[in-house]
């Protein structure tokens, strides 16, 4: 059995076509396939049932797809490990960021970029619960969001930074002027809300269980879209105030609530390998003047 017969069958698993396996992976389809029988004849077994429209993973290729994975992903880190003895020179650093903590990234990533070109960096911009899930799938290395209300198993998370749940306006909102804003002050006014599930709304709700009815007139999963209406609008949002780090036109105002807080955190699997490379770019980060303004906020 070969490490290259694994890579080949995972392909077909993920992809289900043999064609587009093959077109990945850069040889001819005849190749794969010859490669895929032998991996099956070794086994005993066969891995996935063909037909001219079709392919399925059999239930012996469904029993040992995650094993597959997992050695692919031992082999890979051999490599990885090889690699970074090279000065960070080469390879590759995958991150994941939910929406609100993307503004304080830009800062280091063009500094990251330019010190370590041949780097190649992939950004994946989710909500925290599908990042956690890449996470674990190991499709990224480390994720960039706020702490969870509940603990994640398997994911230890290292904080970086206090911040506090706010509500943005524009610098003409008749609320621009106050430093601190009450629930009540807000139910007030129409509101432009992250969509549920993303963790700026999710610690808004946990707030305002307790209160009346608010009117909230439409809902985002996409934070510059929702900057650009309180913008241009009287509408009121509410992001934790890093969302609108560099934002010009708009203002945050902190909630006046007890224990405000939300704790911006690099999570990492625990008990697994870590890249020269991720651990550089998050040294950068936390010395980053977009960190380092909210760490002096709360000295």
């Amino acid at each position: 059995m070969e490490l290259r017969q694994l890579r080949y069958f995972a392909k077909v698993a993920e992809t289900l076509n043999f064609s587009e396996a093959a077109r990945v992976l850069h040889i001819t389809q005849s190749t794969l396939s010859q490669q895929i029988k032998q991996l099956e004849c070794e086994l005993g077994t066969p891995l996935l049932t063909r037909s001219s429209h079709k392919v399925a993973l059999t239930e012996a290729g469904e029993l040992i797809l995650p094993h597959v994975k997992l050695s692919l992903h031992e082999a890979d880190s051999c490599s990885e490990r090889i690699n970074d003895l090279n000065e960070i020179t080469t390879g590759s650093l995958s991150i994941g960021v939910t929406y609100s903590f993307s503004p304080i990234l830009t800062e280091t990533l063009l500094l990251f970029m330019r010190q370590y070109p041949k780097i190649k960096l992939n950004i994946f911009y989710k909500p925290m619960n599908e990042l956690m899930v890449l996470l674990k799938e190991r499709t990224v290395d480390f994720v960039l969001a706020f702490k969870p209300t509940q603990p994640v198993e398997g994911v230890e998370s290292h904080m970086l930074f206090q911040n506090q749940l706010s509500a943005i306006v524009s610098t003409d909102h008749p609320l621009a002027s106050k430093e601190k804003l009450t629930i009540p002050e807000l139910a007030r006014y129409d509101l432009a809300l992250p969509t549920k599930g993303l963790q700026a709304r999710n610690a808004f709700d946990c707030m305002i269980s307790a209160h009346d009815q608010f009117k909230i007139r439409i809902e985002l999963n996409e934070v510059n879209i929702l900057l650009k209406l309180i913008r241009q609008s009287l509408l009121v949002t509410v992001l934790a105030e890093a969302s609108i780090h560099d934002e010009t036109g708009v203002k945050a105002i902190p909630l006046d609530v007890p224990e405000n807080e939300m704790s911006g955190c690099v999570h990492i699997l625990k008990d697994t390998y870590r890249k020269r490379s991720m651990q550089e770019f998050i040294r950068m980060l936390g010395e980053s003047l977009a960190v380092r303004e909210r760490q002096n906020f709360w000295l």
